[in-house]
């Protein structure tokens, strides 16, 4: 075959995917601070102000918060794990207990707590509540006093001292009033840098997006691989809101695994607390390497459902599709999701598919194969001379049908790109869409591409001017 000069062939808009996103990696003890409060005095706002974006999802409107999600932070040069809580409330019932209880658990990991109080409202009866916990804690406060917007309301902190918590430090995490002095306090009560306090940053984990519609079971199967009550989970569909990391431990291999909100319509139709949320999903989608999307096996395959598979292959990461509530599915039932399977997933016949209870724990073990399945077909490079040998042979054996006269060719393949794998077809001319589908689908026979998106680009050979 002769040389190929690509300076010939016409320049095309190749897929773009978003990048992994990692932050850089950093050994030893990393401190965390865990921040309480009764709902609605600005802890997420605070979280956000700590971390410099805006992150952690906020509304004017109590309970937005339900899980204890923790963020990266950085001040001074100092790194630590800020980590932002549900609304703290003591006698709590149904869901206000667990969010509570995931509160009190932040508390027991942290190495500091700020302990944030609205002082336009004052102490009051839970938030005294909170600082007998605190106290049984044993370990140190600080005591925020927050939405001090102006001076007249600063001085209001003042009051706070009742507490028994020592110095209030007046904060608007709105505007940002006060905060850099609340900072330097809270990296004063930290243990030593390299005291082996704190808890020690995971290195590499490959991570794993929990992604599915409201009610699907998500959290559950979070909590189920965490063999604890990581996520608060609850009937009522959409308890989670932020996305919630944990390092788990799957088939004897670390993983990072982020339970997300569950998506139930298009971002641009949501308001409020499920806009943000609906977000903060798909960055979290755009930010793993495989996405596990939850369906449930007992209920018709939606559009929504469809939607979301589509975001994550758009995304370009690997997919592991996970039918839970098994145990509640009969024979019939069985029946029709087969026939439903082939009408409404044909476009993703490539996804890895298990069945799983999350409840019972029915086939969990199963994920772990998946999920090193579609990550090793995602990184997946193919030779290109095993490429373009294969190539000829089907070239040959199925030509491009004839096309005003002529047949276009495809002359040249070389694979650009992994995660996922991008290939560019050197051609004549443009290619029907149905033989460049026709090429991917026993592309993936031959080289098994299962569980992941393959993306194929044609560059057709420019034309000469006359």
């Amino acid at each position: 075959m002769s040389a190929i000069d690509y300076d010939d062939f016409e320049e095309v808009d190749e897929p773009r995917f978003a990048s992994d996103g990692e932050d850089p990696e950093l050994a030893g003890p990393v401190p965390v601070v865990a921040v309480v409060g009764r709902p609605n005095v600005g802890k997420s706002t605070l979280v956000n102000r700590i971390i410099g974006r805006r992150q952690a999802v906020v509304e004017d409107t109590p309970g937005v918060t339900r899980d204890r999600v923790a963020y990266d932070a950085l001040w001074n040069g100092r790194h630590f794990t800020v980590v932002d809580t549900g609304g703290w409330e003591p006698d709590a019932k149904d869901r206000a207990a667990a969010v509570a209880a995931q509160a009190e658990i932040a508390v027991t990991a942290a190495d500091a707590v700020l302990f944030v109080v609205d002082t336009r409202v004052g102490a009051t009866d839970v938030d005294e509540a909170a600082v007998r916990m605190l106290r049984r804690s044993a370990k140190p406060v600080l005591l925020v006093a927050n939405k001090a917007d102006n001076a007249t309301i600063e001085f209001e902190a003042n009051n706070l001292w009742g507490l028994g918590l020592g110095q209030p430090w007046p904060v608007s995490a709105l505007h940002g009033r006060g905060s850099g002095d609340l900072l330097d306090a809270v990296l004063a009560a930290l243990p030593p840098a390299g005291s082996g306090a704190g808890v020690v940053r995971p290195q590499g984990p490959r991570r794993v997006a929990l992604v599915g519609r409201p009610n699907v079971g998500k959290s559950s199967l979070l909590n189920r691989l965490a063999r604890e009550e990581r996520s608060v989970v609850d009937p009522v569909a959409g308890t989670t809101v932020d996305p919630v990391d944990s390092l788990v431990e799957i088939g004897g291999e670390q993983w990072l695994l982020v339970d997300t909100a569950g998506l139930r319509r298009r971002v641009a139709r949501a308001s409020g607390t499920e806009f943000y949320a609906s977000l903060r999903t798909k960055a979290a989608i755009e930010a793993a390497e495989v996405a596990v999307v939850l369906l449930d096996a007992g209920e018709v395959i939606s559009e929504q459902d469809q939607r979301i598979l589509t975001t994550v292959a758009e995304a370009g990461r690997a997919l592991v599709i996970a039918f839970n509530k098994w145990d509640l599915v009969d024979p019939d039932r069985r029946h029709f999701l087969d026939k439903e399977i082939d009408r409404e997933l044909r476009r993703i016949p490539w996804a890895l598919k298990v069945n799983i209870s999350a409840r019972t724990g029915r086939s969990v073990d199963r994920l772990a194969p998946a999920l090193r399945t579609a990550l090793a077909n995602w990184e997946r490079r193919v030779p290109t001379g095993p490429l373009n040998s294969w190539l000829t042979d089907l070239v040959q054996a199925t030509p491009h049908p004839i096309r005003g006269g002529r047949a276009p060719r495809i002359l040249f393949a070389t694979q650009a790109g992994v995660r996922p794998p991008r290939l560019v077809l050197f051609t004549t001319a443009p290619l029907d869409a149905g033989y460049v589908r026709f090429v991917e689908r026993r592309l993936r026979e031959e080289f098994d591409f299962t569980g992941t998106p393959v993306m194929l680009t044609v560059r057709p050979r420019k034309r000469q001017p006359r």
